[in-house]
Parts: C-alpha cells; sequence; structure tokens
C-alpha cells in the first residue's frame, strides 16, 4: 500500500524537453527511463549553464523560455506541491546553447577543468612558497586550507595528487604542475619508499607523521579495514603517481622503483596455485598472504588486489614502454575479472571480495553482500581500453552486459547521476536495490560511469551509450564543481547539493581525495570525446631527461585505444617543428641533447 505524498518537498528532475507552452508557461520534461513531467516557471524562476571551474556565471535567464525546445537536456530544481500535478520549476540549468550542444564536449573543456583542479591542489598545498613536500597535509578543508591538526602524510594521498599534477602537465605544459610532480614522486622515493635489498623488491610505508624536522614511518596500514597489513592497494596507489610522471621525463629511477614494486606483486601477492589472481593482504613481517595473523583478511582476493593494477599503472606502464611482459600482466588480470567476478545468475552486479579458492566473500565487514556502483563500471571501462590491446570477444560482452544492466539497478534515473553503495540482493517484495547507507554520489563513481560509456559510444558507435555518456557527464559538471572554492565536492544529494555535513565528505583533501579522480576524469574523458567521439585533435606536453627513455623514444599514445584510431599530427620540441616520429607507431625520437626539452604533441583522429 502506497502512502500519498501529502506534503511540500523541492526535488531536481534531469531529462529531455518534449514541449513548451507560451500560454501557459508550461513545458514538458522527460526522465531518461521514460517518465514525463509537466513543469510551470515562475516569475522568479531563473536559468544558466552549465559552469566550467574559473569560469564566469554564464546566466541564461533572458532567454530560457527560448531554450525550451523538444529534444533539449537539461536540469530544473523546483518544487512539488500536493494539490497539483505539476512541479514548479525554480531553476533550471542547460548543459549547452543550443538544443544539440553538450557543452563539456568542447574540445578545451577538460583542459580547462583540469587546469584549474592542479592549480587548486598547488595553492592549497603550497600556497605561495616553495614546493615542498614537508609541508604537504592529507587533509583540506572545503576551501583548501590545510588541517593544523592531523599531520600525518599518506603515501597514497601524496601520489593521488602526484598523479593530477602530471596529468595537468602533460594536459597544459604549464611548468608548475611538472615540478610538483617531479617534486612529489621524490618526496616519496625518499620518505615512503623501503627497499629489500635481500628480496629485490620495494613496498611503500603506509605513511609518515611530521612533526617539525621529525618523521615517523608508519609501515603497515592503520586504516580499520586492513589494520597492521599490508594491503595491495596501497602498494598499487602508491604507483599512480610516479608512473604518470614517468611518461612525461624518462625518469630511469621511477622505473626501477615500479620493476621492484611489480616483483612485491609477483613474488608476494600472487597466488601462484592453479587458483590464481592476487591477494588483497600481506602480513607486515613475514610478507605471507595466509598468515594467521591478517585474520579476516587471510587468504583474500578483491576488486582491488586483482582490478586497479590495470587503471591505477599498469596500463601506463605499458603505454611508456610496450614490453610484452606488462601487456601479458594486463591479461592475467582482465582474464581473471572476466572469469571470477560475474554473477548474473543471481544479480546484476558483479561480486567484489572473494575467499582463496574464488568463492564469494559476503560476509566480510562493511561489505557484505553490497556492490560499489563505481567498481562495475569501473570493470567496464577498462575491459574496453584492453581489448584494443589484446582483443576479446569476452572482454566486450563483459563490457556491454555492465553497461546494459547498471542504468536501471545503479543509476538515479529521476535525477541523473550515478549512487554510491547498495545491496546485491533484493528482500522480499522489493523491487528497488536498497542503499546502504545514503542516496549521496560520490565524485569517483560518476568518473567511472562517464568514462565507461564514453569509451563504449568511442569504439561501439551505438547511440545509446553516447546518450548515457552526455548524461552521466552532464550530472557531473552541473553539481560536483565548485565554482565558489575551487576543486570538487566529494558527494553530492541524490539532488544535486553539495553534502557538507561533517568529516571526509565535506573536505576537498583526505585519505579518499587527493586530485586523483578528478583529474584523470578530466584527462581521459578529454581522450575519448576528442580522439574518439567527436574526433578533434589534442595536444600533449613532455619533457624529458636526457638519456631517460631507453634509446630515446618517446611513446606518446594517450591511451590503449583501437589500433589505428589516432596518429600524431605534428611535434614541437621547444616551440620548433620537428620531424623525427612515427605518426601510425605514435612514437617520437628524441634528439640527443645534455638539456631538458620540452616536447608538444599534437594527436590526431584519424
Amino acid at each position: 500500500m502506497s502512502i500519498p505524498v501529502e506534503f511540500t518537498f523541492s526535488d531536481l528532475i534531469a531529462g529531455y524537453v518534449t514541449k513548451y507552452d507560451s500560454g501557459t508557461d508550461i513545458f514538458g520534461i522527460k526522465t531518461t527511463d521514460g517518465r514525463e513531467f509537466q513543469a510551470k516557471l515562475t516569475p522568479t524562476s531563473y536559468a544558466k549553464l552549465v559552469q566550467n571551474l574559473d569560469e564566469a556565471y554564464p546566466d541564461a535567464t533572458g532567454s530560457m523560455r527560448s531554450m525550451l525546445v523538444p529534444g533539449r537536456y537539461l536540469f530544473t530544481y523546483g518544487v512539488f506541491y500536493p494539490d497539483s500535478p505539476i512541479f514548479e520549476a525554480k531553476q533550471i540549468v542547460f548543459v549547452g546553447r543550443q538544443a544539440d550542444d553538450y557543452i563539456f564536449e568542447k574540445q578545451n573543456w577538460w583542459v580547462d577543468q583540469v587546469r584549474s583542479l592542479a592549480n587548486f591542489y598547488v595553492k592549497a598545498q603550497f600556497g605561495d612558497e616553495e614546493i615542498d613536500y614537508r609541508n604537504y597535509r592529507t587533509t583540506l578543508s572545503l576551501s583548501g586550507v590545510k588541517s593544523t591538526v592531523n599531520f600525518r602524510q599518506e603515501t597514497d594521498t601524496i601520489s593521488r595528487m602526484v598523479y593530477g599534477m602530471a596529468t595537468g602537465y602533460m594536459m597544459t605544459g604549464e611548468e608548475i604542475f611538472l615540478e610538483a610532480a617531479e617534486k612529489g614522486t621524490d618526496y616519496l622515493r625518499d620518505h615512503m619508499r623501503f627497499v629489500d635489498l635481500d628480496e629485490g623488491i620495494v613496498y611503500w610505508y603506509h605513511g609518515i607523521d611530521v612533526q617539525g624536522d621529525r618523521e615517523q614511518k608508519i609501515f603497515a596500514s592503520e586504516f580499520g579495514d586492513d589494520y597492521d597489513a599490508i594491503p595491495a592497494y596501497e602498494q598499487i596507489y602508491a604507483l599512480a603517481g610516479p608512473l604518470q610522471t614517468y611518461r612525461l621525463n624518462g625518469d630511469p629511477r621511477i622505473m626501477d622503483d615500479t620493476e621492484k614494486t611489480i616483483k612485491l606483486f609477483n613474488d608476494f601477492f600472487l597466488d601462484k596455485s592453479d587458483r590464481g589472481g592476487y591477494y588483497s593482504h600481506l602480513d607486515p613481517i613475514t610478507l605471507d598472504a595466509v598468515s594467521e595473523s591478517l585474520g579476516r583478511n587471510k587468504g583474500t582476493k578483491n576488486w582491488n588486489s586483482v582490478g586497479d593494477h590495470a587503471p591505477a599503472y599498469l596500463i601506463n606502464l605499458w603505454l611508456a614502454t610496450e614490453k610484452p611482459e606488462y601487456a601479458d600482466m594486463l591479461e592475467y588480470t582482465f582474464d581473471t575479472i572476466e572469469k571470477r567476478f560475474p554473477d548474473y545468475e543471481n544479480c546484476p552486479f558483479v561480486n567484489e571480495k572473494f575467499f582463496e579458492d574464488w568463492s564469494p566473500d559476503q560476509t566480510w565487514g562493511w561489505q557484505q553482500n553490497r556492490a560499489v556502483v563505481g567498481h562495475n563500471m569501473k570493470i567496464a571501462w577498462n575491459l574496453m581500453r584492453m581489448n584494443s590491446l589484446k582483443p576479446k570477444d569476452a572482454y566486450v560482452d563483459m563490457a556491454k552486459k555492465i553497461a546494459e544492466v547498471m542504468p536501471a539497478v545503479g543509476s538515479d534515473q529521476q535525477r541523473g547521476g550515478w549512487y554510491d553503495v547498495v545491496e546485491r540482493a533484493l528482500g522480499e517484495d522489493e523491487k528497488t536495490h536498497r542503499f546502504v547507507w545514503h542516496d549521496r554520489k560520490a565524485w569517483w563513481q560518476q568518473e567511472q560511469s562517464i568514462l565507461a560509456y564514453y569509451i563504449l559510444a568511442g569504439i561501439l558507435k551505438e547511440p545509446e551509450y553516447h546518450r548515457l555518456a552526455r548524461e552521466a557527464a552532464a550530472f557531473y559538471n552541473a553539481w560536483f564543481l565548485d565554482t565558489e572554492d575551487g576543486g570538487v565536492y566529494f558527494n553530492v544529494l541524490a539532488n544535486g547539493i553539495p553534502f557538507l555535513a561533517s568529516g571526509n565528505e565535506r573536505g576537498k583533501g583526505s585519505h579518499s581525495m587527493s586530485g586523483y579522480h578528478s583529474t584523470e576524469l578530466c584527462y581521459l574523458a578529454a581522450v575519448y570525446t576528442n580522439l574518439l567521439v567527436t574526433k578533434q585533435p589534442m595536444d600533449f606536453y613532455f619533457k624529458p631527461i636526457p638519456g631517460g627513455f631507453p634509446d630515446n623514444i618517446l611513446r606518446v599514445s594517450p591511451d590503449i585505444l583501437p589500433p589505428g584510431s589516432i596518429k600524431i599530427g605534428s611535434v614541437e620540441i621547444d616551440g620548433k617543428p620537428y620531424s623525427d616520429f612515427d605518426a601510425d607507431k605514435l612514437f617520437v625520437k628524441l634528439p640527443e641533447t645534455k638539456e631538458r626539452v620540452t616536447v608538444k604533441v599534437n594527436i590526431v583522429p584519424n
């Protein structure tokens, strides 16, 4: 029995205009799943365009009514009244100036956004002073103010920021971002790295506590889920920033650290039995994945320990080297995902936690039998990347399966955007998967959905994927960008309003947020949109260390894309045209120099 709604409430509707009646000031808006609402403008209704970071407020109130043309996608925030079927539209956000225009598909939208994000983090962490990671703080407030209480520096958050800085440089060529990336990489090596000479491996400390000139190293994780263990994901994300930096400069020290960290993965995290896969945790003393000391994490495997290698560092490592052993490692992880993670006979979501024998662990900690929506989309996105390196029908089939089933169970088809964590199983008489904690939406899960649908649209050329990509990108750009203080919000409410109550979700810097997902989104959304979908060229910047890259070969493919889909259009070195490159193989033969040179590469779609 349904309970009638007999009170007013405000909410958001996302959808496509069906009609507008100038006599009544009422327009129709149809949601992505086909439900139509009637919305009425009022004398105080106002409108704007989606606004990028560092842009002036793009008011559209004066032309609001003329813009209500059929087929146009928009958001409208307003009020439902219990005595009327008409929704009162108080605010409208248009996604472009023309009916078929999506402003975030402009060539430089994501480039401008990454510039603003990188500047925000440089200013927040270092102000106008010299870039010194001794002054880095994990915790940043909503406005980007550093914590004066928490002096813990976590390896992964610094690595995430380094990734953002390296990406900012690659997309804009601004030197301050390169400086921040390289100094951050050096800081990680000097303060967070442990070299085990006996085993020939590198592993990375959880973090350090900084007090003046003194520091105390924190070896094992201190997070509740991973306490007193070495979790695979911390070692994985320790490589994210340095590897993106390596793509710019070819620093052989970074490659040495990477190779030794991969040896850690293959010697200690890898299950060498017929079961296969990577364990999720190691004992910090014995490096044993099945030690009794690990408690509930003994012998376990999970999404992070298997699936996070590719997006965090391994794809970038292959792009920088094209070594077959890294392609093989990628194939191994994706074959494992395709074989072990699906559970479609029972549930529309993948399994994420496993025991040693790959039986699903649906009793572990907070996860229980629950699904992280973004992990499903992350699998689809990365399967499509891998398919361009080693094509397999199984990769495409699984990516398409996820793309087809997830909108109904993981997205908000009323307001737009993608949810966080839901129960995998339906209860008795339930038709909707229940939210675990809330119906808020996290910034990083929007990223996974945007990238999944854009790469699917760009490669498979199916209009439905492009539509879903645009809807996901529209929600993110409309509601997650903090156009006042800079950066992006951690979470928004279901209706797009920022959630600023307390804790990590209020700030711009935390254990979970440090400029990685937001800049990765800018980078790959620009790559997929420009090079695969709208067919526009892009510029990329590099600054190699003399003699750093083996044989002076700089590989410049921005991502694993379908063979033959892109090529080098032109190259400049220190602002002058340069011709020693292979356009189709996507590499530049660097000149012999004693000084560093700036390499600008223009990539064009075929």
